[in-house]
């Protein structure tokens, strides 16, 4: 395993332990509303600490980008090193006890990319990726699933929950998409489901008013598995627009196709 790697799911494992420590004692959790269905808990706050005082501690010069601390810099306040955090992805399920969340973390050198961890803690399951080095679930090596198209296919999305101003446009692609499929799984946590998509699981992908650290991971996990990741309009603006869809290639672009003959571009 890459060194960084290695460092990365090690902070994963940590932080996944603080999760779990709480999950019985959710009712007694202090939690904070930081807009419209967007919560935050002291298991979030403490597990993304965890997370950067490991990685700071071998990598003091890295940058971050943190969902609760937002951005800041290492020792090396221009190092090619930022590290993309999502402590607990899928907060609102953890609050509920609803055994779908994740700790996703990625790491970029040069703004490429490069490390990627998504650990499930509750059924202790690791994704991880090297960039050119392909991706695994604790050490299997995975792949995107082989669905020719839409017809046949399970596809994961995630509701704008945060903004119903683009929900009209969400139902839309909803449309466009479902017909066709054998189903639609709304989970909750943006980062495992992507991690599925790399591990077959789930053939497809897409969502809109997503934030990097939702989908950093697991762009990197889906690519070295095989498949692609885009936003809406079949290009690369993703991380920056917020709106992704993901899958194997030819899933990918029918997906794509979809949602162009259905003016959702």
């Amino acid at each position: 395993m890459h060194p960084m790697l290695n460092i990365a799911v090690r902070a994963a494992r940590k932080a996944g332990d603080t999760i779990n420590r709480n999950l019985d004692q959710v009712s007694d959790l202090k939690i904070t509303s930081k807009g419209h269905n967007d919560f935050v808990t002291e298991v979030d706050k403490l597990a993304e600490s965890i997370i950067i005082e490991t990685i700071h501690e071998a990598y003091p010069d890295h940058s971050f980008l943190a969902e609760e601390s937002g951005e800041h810099s290492g020792d090396d306040k221009e190092s090619e090193y930022q590290w993309i955090i999502d402590p607990l992805d899928g907060t609102t399920n953890f609050l509920h006890t609803f055994p779908q969340f994740c700790v996703s973390i990625a790491l970029k050198h040069k703004g490429i990319l490069d490390q990627a961890a998504v650990y499930d803690p509750t059924r202790s399951e690791l994704f991880t990726a090297t960039r050119g080095r392909g991706a695994f679930l604790d050490n299997r090596r995975i792949r995107v699933g082989k669905r020719s198209g839409l017809k046949g296919s399970l596809i994961g999305t995630g509701f704008p929950v945060r903004n119903y101003d683009q929900l009209d446009a969400y139902l839309e692609t909803f449309k466009a998409i479902f017909r066709d499929t054998s189903g639609i799984r709304r989970a909750g946590s943006a980062a495992l489901d992507l991690a599925y998509v790399a591990a077959g699981r789930l053939d497809g992908f897409w969502e809109m008013q997503l934030q990097p650290w939702d989908i950093a991971a697991g762009t990197l996990l889906i690519q070295e598995a095989g498949g692609i990741v885009g936003d809406m309009k079949g290009g690369n603006d993703h991380m920056k627009s917020g709106s992704i869809v993901a899958g194997n290639p030819k899933v990918f672009k029918e997906i794509i196709q979809r949602l162009h003959q259905n003016n959702q571009l």
